[in-house]
C-alpha cells in the first residue's frame, strides 16, 4: 500500500491490516551497529518488506558543511514477514534477535497503523524527528490540519515547553516532532 496524505487521513482501517486474513506482521529486528543498510539491502534482495527510520541532519566541520542521511533508531530494522520469513531473517550473522517484551519470549509486534503514522510522520516532517523513550503522559489524541503533516492523528504532548506531535511505537517510545498547536484538532 502506498502511504499518502489521503489514507491516512481516512481513518485508522487503512493499512492496519484489521479484518485482513494475513500473517505479516511487523517485528523489529536487532542488528550489529552500522549494519542497517547491509541488512536492508539483503533483506530487500530476499523480497521481505522492511523499513530503516533515517533523516538528513546537517554536520558542520571546521572547513565545511554536509547534508547526511543518519539512522533514527541505531542497531534496530523494522521487518514485515511472516513466521517463516521471521525465522530466515535470524540466519543473519548480523541479526542477532526479535526486541521481545520483559517477561516473554514472543518478539513484539508493531500494529501497522503505528507503522503507517510513524512512517508517515519520517516522510512529510519538515522539522527534524525525535525518539522519546521515556514515559510520556498521555496526550489530547489529535488531528494535524495544517502544515506538511496534515491528516497525522497523533497525541499533542508538551517537552521542554515546546508542543509536539507524538506517535506512540509499541517498546520503542514515542516519535515526536514541533507542532504549533494551531496547527491541530481534537480527533475523535
Amino acid at each position: 500500500m502506498i502511504l499518502t496524505k489521503e489514507t491516512l487521513s481516512a481513518g485508522p482501517n487503512i493499512g492496519t491490516g484489521e479484518g485482513v486474513a494475513h500473517s505479516k506482521r511487523w517485528y523489529v529486528a536487532l542488528v550489529r551497529m552500522h549494519h542497517e543498510k547491509k541488512v536492508a539491502e539483503r533483506l530487500d534482495k530476499m523480497g521481505i518488506e522492511n523499513f530503516v527510520p533515517v533523516q538528513q541532519e546537517v554536520h558542520q566541520w571546521s572547513d565545511r558543511r554536509k547534508v547526511v542521511e543518519s539512522v533514527l533508531l541505531p542497531m534496530m530494522v523494522f521487518v514485515h514477514a511472516d513466521p517463516k520469513e521471521r525465522k530466515e531473517v535470524l540466519s543473519f550473522s548480523t541479526v542477532s534477535r526479535y526486541m521481545v517484551m520483559r517477561g516473554e519470549s514472543s518478539p513484539t509486534i508493531i500494529p501497522d497503523e503505528q507503522m503507517a503514522r510513524f512512517r508517515f510522520m519520517l516522510d512529510y516532517s519538515e522539522e527534524a524527528i525525535c525518539m522519546n523513550s521515556a514515559p510520556l503522559a498521555r496526550g489530547e489524541k489529535v488531528r494535524v490540519i495544517k502544515g506538511p503533516l496534515t491528516g497525522l492523528v497523533g497525541e499533542l504532548v508538551t517537552i521542554d515547553g515546546r508542543s509536539k506531535i507524538a506517535v506512540r511505537l509499541n517498546m520503542l517510545g514515542c516519535a515526536c516532532a514541533d507542532m504549533p498547536v494551531g496547527y491541530v484538532e481534537p480527533f475523535k
